[in-house]
């Protein structure tokens, strides 16, 4: 694993992906969330997620072998319960509600697989007019017929690309 080197970085001008998925994954979603996590240290952002195991880790574990750094926002006040991948924590002690932060912190927002707190991750990215991107996840519509939703992918590269602003597709939502 490479050390971050904040001597030669300006930390202000890089781009951050909070990147949303479940802390119980199956082995295909920790697989991705793995892949997304390599693919954003290769691009040189910054990976921020909630902090704990599952995919999560996988993503952070990721991350830290392409010499990417990551950010975790934890549900708790205690700093050791972050896995071993995150360089910078965050305690909130917030619980579910620190879900806001994560959807707030990223440039863009990648949700992978995920159970209900990804959803409200990726619903509160949308309502914030951030890109949002779904790999194999949620799938979700505006219930007014409106072609608006979330961007769903099939790659890791993908996914990295739209939420960094390079692909197709939901570039900036105008919000709900």
């Amino acid at each position: 694993m490479r050390a971050y080197d904040l001597s030669q970085k300006n930390i202000r001008q890089k781009k951050m992906i909070s990147v949303c998925c479940g802390a119980f994954p199956s082995d295909k979603e920790a697989e991705l969330a793995y892949e997304v996590g390599r693919e954003i240290g290769r691009r040189g952002a910054i990976l921020v997620c909630g902090g704990l195991g599952g995919s999560m880790e996988a993503a952070c574990r990721g991350s830290k072998e392409e010499g990417g750094m990551t950010i975790g926002i934890i549900p708790f006040y205690e700093k050791q319960a972050a896995n071993e991948f995150i360089d910078i924590v965050i305690p909130t002690g917030l619980g579910h509600a620190r879900n806001n932060i994560v959807a707030a912190t990223g440039d863009g927002v990648i949700g992978v697989g995920g159970s209900w707190g990804t959803l409200s991750e990726l619903s509160i990215a949308f309502k914030m007019g951030k890109p949002v991107v779904s790999l194999g996840g949620w799938d979700v519509k505006s219930p007014t017929g409106k072609d608006e939703g979330f961007v769903i992918v099939n790659t890791p590269y993908e996914a990295v690309s739209i939420a960094l602003g390079e692909g197709t597709g939901q570039l900036r939502n105008e919000g709900a």
